[in-house]
């Protein structure tokens, strides 16, 4: 199942995307919330599982956006590929590096990334996210991937100048449009293993990262384990997972992102996100 979310941006409505074409939920469930918290805890993921809507799909050119909803976190991992770490110069870590990206980074999956005004040396990071499904604290790795309701693509798009600056990255990385996320949330029976996939990430069609899920450092199950043990995940959820070698900065001569670039960040059996830098 491809769970989407279209419409003008603060007025999305769910959808599925099945075949190259949509169908509006909300067309034929009235009562069906947001893809957010709500959704999920009112059982509509399992629902929809049962349901052959292909019949209600139609061609539309209506915007997408961001595939879920006013998450109550967007937890980031950091130097979680070994070979992004040491192009760095960083050591590998020895347990999960996390951070936060605030919700009005959320951006759809062919909208515009915005340059900064307070920030300098824009930077593009392709990464696997898996959004939270089912809540749960403390939770046991044979367990974690039931919590998970499903995965898509994010641009964990960086201020380099403030990150740095700042000797922390909260600023950074939370600036307005710093997520683009899409193009739908993919339900892992349609994915199989995550940590089988390739990921790329190209600017202006050249292509600057090459990845694999395979290389993560901390595998998705790690990851929930380390996270949840003192931080409740709750339905909605964002966890972005890390980025492979290939960022801008770190290229000799570093390349950053300008007005009128071009970036498309793809992940095998899910698809690619396109957004266009502007100022």
């Amino acid at each position: 199942m491809r769970l989407i979310r279209m419409g003008t941006p603060g007025r999305e409505r769910p959808g599925l995307s099945i075949g190259g074409k949509v169908v509006d939920l909300r067309v034929l469930f009235p009562e069906i919330p947001d893809i957010d918290e709500q959704f999920f805890r009112q059982g509509w993921l399992e629902r929809l599982a049962g349901l052959d809507l292909s019949a209600h799909a139609r061609e539309s050119k209506e915007r997408w956006g961001p595939p879920i909803a006013r998450p109550s976190k967007i937890i980031c991992l950091g130097k979680n590929y070994a070979e992004h770490a040491r192009e760095g110069g960083f050591e590998t870590p020895a347990s999960p590096l996390i951070f936060s990206k605030t919700p009005n980074t959320l951006n759809g999956p062919f909208d515009p990334i915005l340059l900064p005004r307070s920030s300098g040396k824009v930077d593009w990071e392709v990464e696997l996210a898996l959004v939270i499904g089912k809540a749960g604290k403390r939770i046991a790795r044979a367990q974690a991937l039931s919590h998970v309701a499903g995965v898509t693509v994010m641009n964990e798009v960086s201020g380099r100048e403030a990150q740095f600056a700042d000797s922390q990255w909260f600023r950074g990385k939370s600036f307005d449009t710093f997520a683009p996320m899409g193009p739908a949330m993919v339900t892992l029976d349609e994915i199989g293993d995550p940590h089988d996939l390739r990921l790329t990430a190209s600017v202006n069609g050249r292509v600057m990262q090459d990845g694999h899920t395979r290389d993560l450092i901390f595998d998705l199950p790690a990851l929930i384990v380390n996270i949840s043990e003192d931080i409740t995940l709750v339905p909605g959820d964002v966890i972005s997972t890390g980025t492979p070698a290939g960022v801008g900065i770190f290229r000799d001569p570093p390349i950053v992102l300008d007005e009128g670039d071009e970036v498309s960040c793809w992940i095998e059996k899910i698809g690619a996100i396109t957004n266009r830098v502007v100022r």
